[in-house]
């Protein structure tokens, strides 16, 4: 709390410095965000009715729990593949030697991931470690492949939000698991990086010349929706291609050239239903990742049929996602910088081939 009430003071002298220099909301646009939320990793706060402000809170202990997956896997699984990764709740996995999504170490490693657990030292429940899993496959809906090869992760493991993990013995003969510490010895209280929708669901604050005050507003809106929002706003252009769309309703119709004004409801029905088929954390994303989990945690060394076929569907399902997404983004970018204003029947068009792709990739996520 302490460390809140120090950024709240040093950002007051701040607006104070700007206001004496003639800067403030109604010349100037202000944008507000963060990276990503966070997951809280402590025990039962005492007092119960604690609220950290009026009643501060104590916790008996604070912190990630840090986890061996090396030694998990080769303990609970026989697992003893060599392979790196990158310590995190969300571990991107290299397996030595770059195996195929396909080969059979490949297949077991995804398996034994799905079959990890631990004895959680707050809850004193046996958690599955894995909320999801990824690979090339899956990730590739969730646009986690990049132009280089090398760069492309063997598997992703979605985490329980309270483990961090890593590499190390391949044996817990030191403990695979490192319980937290009574505060303040343990510094690492807030654990990131995963789906859970504490982690995933942020913030952003605009305010300015063109910018509607709508106080608090549950638009569903990712990170890439942030440039374009602001270079519309300023009246800027470049040659960038954007993942995202211009957020018509939090800004005034004078704000935003005419393109954006016809047909107006829509070219935001149309934004929203992109931003569902294509943003990560869209309807999309999470649908696909069920199904991706699914294929990994199925089978066995002698029949992997249920993988390849439900691979095989997420390959063809993310074709058609970017396929149609590609021409709604297209649409999108024109009306907001190519005064090209949307054409109503080819968007109601794509609108409908979207909305019928949602529904065809959440039935297949349906176990």
């Amino acid at each position: 709390m302490q460390q809140l009430k120090n950024y709240d003071e040093a950002f007051g002298k701040f607006f104070d410095r700007l206001v004496a220099a003639g800067i403030n909301k109604s010349n100037t646009l202000f944008v507000f965000t963060v990276e990503e939320g966070d997951h809280f990793v402590g025990s039962q706060p005492t007092p119960a009715d604690c609220d950290g402000v009026n009643t501060p809170c104590t916790y008996s202990l604070v912190g990630e729990v840090n986890g061996n997956l090396t030694g998990l896997l080769a303990t609970q699984q026989g697992i003893t593949t060599s392979f790196t990764v990158h310590a995190d709740m969300a571990p991107t996995i290299y397996l030595t030697g770059n195996p195929s999504r396909t080969d059979a170490v490949t297949r077991d490693f995804g398996r034994a991931l799905g079959q990890l657990t631990a004895v959680n030292p707050y809850t004193g429940q046996t958690d599955n470690l894995s909320a999801a899993l990824a690979d090339p496959v899956g990730m590739k809906a969730l646009h986690m492949v990049t132009a280089d090869p090398q760069r492309t992760p063997t598997l992703v493991m979605f985490a329980h939000p309270d483990y961090f993990l890593f590499t190390g013995a391949a044996n817990c003969t030191s403990p695979c698991l490192t319980v937290p510490t009574t505060p303040p010895t343990s510094t690492f209280a807030w654990n990131h990086g995963g789906i859970q929708p504490e982690i995933a669901t942020t913030w952003l604050g605009m305010v300015g010349p063109g910018v509607r005050h709508r106080g608090d507003d549950d638009t569903w809106a990712d990170h890439t929706d942030t440039r374009p929002t602001m270079l519309t706003l300023v009246g800027l252009q470049d040659t960038y291609d954007h993942d995202g769309r211009v957020l018509i309703d939090q800004l005034h119709r004078w704000a935003v050239p005419k393109t954006l004004r016809a047909h107006r409801e829509t070219l935001r029905r149309l934004g929203e239903v992109y931003k569902q088929l294509n943003a990560p954390f869209g309807q999309f994303g999470m649908d696909t990742l069920a199904i991706s989990t699914r294929a990994l945690k199925s089978g066995s060394a002698n029949d992997d049929s249920t993988y390849t076929a439900l691979e095989n569907t997420l390959n063809a399902l993310t074709h058609q996602r970017d396929a149609l997404a590609e021409q709604m983004r297209s649409m999108l970018e024109e009306a907001a910088f190519g005064a090209q204003a949307i054409e109503e029947a080819q968007a109601r068009k794509l609108i409908f081939k979207a909305e019928k792709l949602l529904h065809q990739v959440h039935r297949a996520a349906q176990p």
